[in-house]
């Protein structure tokens, strides 16, 4: 039985969507089987894959507002072992919608109950905001994973998302943990990048990944081609980072057999 992760935070811009297509492309990349599903009402992950959004007929709204079964809505992703469940943009209703339901917080986390075996890793791409979709995603999962920018303010805003997830460990998820946070849009070049870095890593410790993700104008720009970092860019720094992120936390889990050397061969390879 695999695991399912939700990439969160309630500030937008911070690398979330990049780093849940990435990482989910490098992860599946390593032999690993992935789903990814795209909550976000934007669905910024589901286009980032290739996907022409005004042609999908069926979205994970199905799943989450009309019960549809989320198996009938996975497609198949740009790489192999890597599927993924659509968004679309009535989704950006469905908080309305869910209101008056019943265990209306739990009801992705009944659908991906029914799929998890199938999967290594099931990533979940939060909205930008701790909304009724967010809690949903974070009542489904086994563990968060935290971009965390590194900007002016990044760390006030990271207090706030996680006294939400100790609301939602009191009251829906008790098992819910903090898989890490991954320093995203670092600039080398100033000052104030290597400040945000040290602070996060005095006050947060191990939970930061040491794997950092590198302010990118390859990543930027590979979304517009319905591209993953890979497969735009695959000897970038943004690709190097990506897939030293993957299999750090593959050695986390206990999963890898290769070093980052070695996923990232096979990445220009392929």
């Amino acid at each position: 039985m695999g695991q399912t992760i939700a990439c969160a935070n309630q500030k937008g811009g911070v690398g979330k969507t990049t780093t849940v297509v990435n990482l989910g492309c490098y992860l599946a990349l390593a032999g690993e089987r992935v789903l990814v599903v795209d909550l976000d009402p934007q669905g910024n992950a589901t286009s980032g894959f290739g996907f022409d959004r005004s042609s999908i007929e069926r979205s994970v709204y199905d799943a989450v507002v009309d019960g549809v079964q989320i198996g009938e809505l996975i497609q198949p992703g740009p790489a192999d072992r890597l599927d993924v469940v659509p968004s679309a943009i009535a989704l950006a209703g469905a908080e309305l919608e869910l209101a008056p339901v019943e265990r209306r917080e739990r009801r992705l986390a009944r659908q991906l109950a029914g799929i998890s075996d199938r999967y290594d890793y099931v990533l979940i791409d939060c909205p930008p905001a701790l909304g009724l979709l967010t809690v949903n995603a974070l009542t489904a999962a086994d563990s968060v994973l935290i971009p965390l920018q590194c900007e002016y303010y990044a760390l006030e805003g990271l207090t706030q998302l996680l006294a939400t997830l100790d609301l939602v460990r009191d009251h829906l998820n008790p098992g819910l943990s903090i898989k890490g946070i991954v320093l995203t849009m670092y600039d080398a070049r100033t000052n104030l990048s290597a400040d945000v870095a040290v602070e996060a890593r005095r006050h947060l410790g191990e939970i930061v990944f040491e794997t950092v993700i590198p302010r990118s104008v390859r990543l930027s720009e590979a979304p517009s081609h319905g591209l993953s970092i890979q497969g735009y860019a695959p000897d970038s720094a943004g690709a190097i980072a990506y897939a030293a992120l993957a299999t750090e936390i593959r050695q986390r889990d206990g999963r890898a057999t290769s070093t980052r050397a070695d996923l990232r061969q096979a990445a220009m390879a392929s």
